[in-house]
C-alpha cells in the first residue's frame, strides 16, 4: 500500500478529513460574511481572518485545546459560541483524544498517532506549485523529509537537495512525526476555494512541489459509525440561528503571506 493510501484510510477512519472540510468551510464563510471594505478590510485581514478561524475551527471538531472537555455542559457551551445553527449540525462528531494538537516550532499542527499535518496558505489556483523553499524553515523542513513508499524515484529529488544548500543538514535531524502539510486558498470574488492534504517536496531546484496531494473538498465523506460528541439537543443561545447571509465583495481580495 502507498503511503498516500495509508494516510487517507487512517485519517478518514479518525475523522480527520471530514473534520478539515468542516472547519474550513466554515471558516470560510464567516470571513467572508465580516468582510468589509467600508470597514477597511483588505487582503491581508481576510487572509489572517480566514487562518485564524480556519486553527480555530479545527481545534473545536477536534476538541483541543480550549475545547478539550465537551462532555460538559459548559464545555459544550464553548464549543457551539459563536457557530451557526448550520455549523453545529453538520459539525463532525470526532471522539476527545483521536486528533491531538502537536504544534512544530511556531506552525499549529494536529497529529493522529505518529501521524502530523501543518497549515500553509497559497494563492487560488496554485497550491500544486508552491515554492517550499521561499516558505519558513519549518515548512522547508517537512518539504525535505523523504517518503516512505514512494511509487517512483523522483527526477528533481537529487537537484532540489543540492538547490538548498546548508538546509539538507537539517534532514539529519528527523522530525518528530510524520508531517504532511494542508494547503489553503480562496477566490473572495468568485469564492472558490481549494483544501488539499500532501506530503510537501522540496523543489528549490525544479519540479513538483508534491510528492503526491488529494483534494479534501472532492474527498468522499467517511463512513463511521464512531461517535463522541453527542449532538445538542437544544440550539445553543450563543450560536446564530439565522442562515448564512448573501455577501458582495466590490474588489478582488488576494491572501497574506506568512507562516499561514
Amino acid at each position: 500500500m502507498t503511503e498516500q493510501r495509508e494516510v487517507l484510510a487512517e485519517f478518514g477512519s479518525a475523522g480527520v478529513l471530514d473534520g478539515l472540510r468542516w472547519a474550513y468551510q466554515s471558516a470560510i464563510t464567516r470571513a467572508l460574511e465580516d468582510f468589509s471594505e467600508a470597514d477597511g478590510h483588505d487582503a491581508a485581514w481576510l487572509g489572517n481572518t480566514r487562518f485564524t478561524l480556519f486553527r480555530n475551527r479545527l481545534d473545536r471538531v477536534f476538541h483541543c485545546e480550549r475545547y478539550a472537555a465537551p462532555d460538559a455542559d459548559s464545555g459544550l457551551d464553548e464549543l457551539y459560541a459563536r457557530l451557526s445553527g448550520k455549523d453545529i449540525d453538520s459539525m463532525p462528531r470526532v471522539a476527545p483524544g483521536v486528533v491531538q494538537r502537536s504544534n512544530l516550532n511556531n506552525s499549529p499542527g494536529w497529529a493522529v498517532g505518529h501521524r502530523r499535518f501543518l497549515l500553509a496558505a497559497g494563492e487560488y489556483g496554485k497550491l500544486g506549485a508552491l515554492a517550499w523553499a521561499r516558505r519558513s524553515s519549518t515548512k522547508q523542513r517537512v518539504a525535505l523529509q523523504r517518503e516512505a513508499h514512494p511509487a517512483q524515484a523522483s527526477l528533481f529529488e537529487h537537484s532540489a537537495e543540492e538547490g538548498v544548500g546548508g538546509l539538507f543538514a537539517l534532514t539529519s535531524q528527523v522530525l518528530d512525526l510524520d508531517t504532511y502539510v494542508v494547503a489553503h486558498s480562496l477566490d473572495p470574488v468568485s469564492r472558490r476555494a481549494e483544501l488539499i492534504l500532501g506530503r510537501a517536496r522540496l523543489n528549490a531546484g525544479g519540479g513538483p512541489a508534491w510528492a503526491w496531494r488529494v483534494d479534501v473538498l472532492g474527498a468522499p465523506a467517511a463512513d463511521r459509525r464512531a461517535a463522541a460528541t453527542p449532538p445538542p439537543t437544544a440550539a445553543d443561545p450563543a450560536a446564530d440561528p439565522a442562515p448564512d447571509a448573501p455577501v458582495r465583495l466590490r474588489g478582488r481580495g488576494g491572501l497574506a503571506a506568512g507562516e499561514r
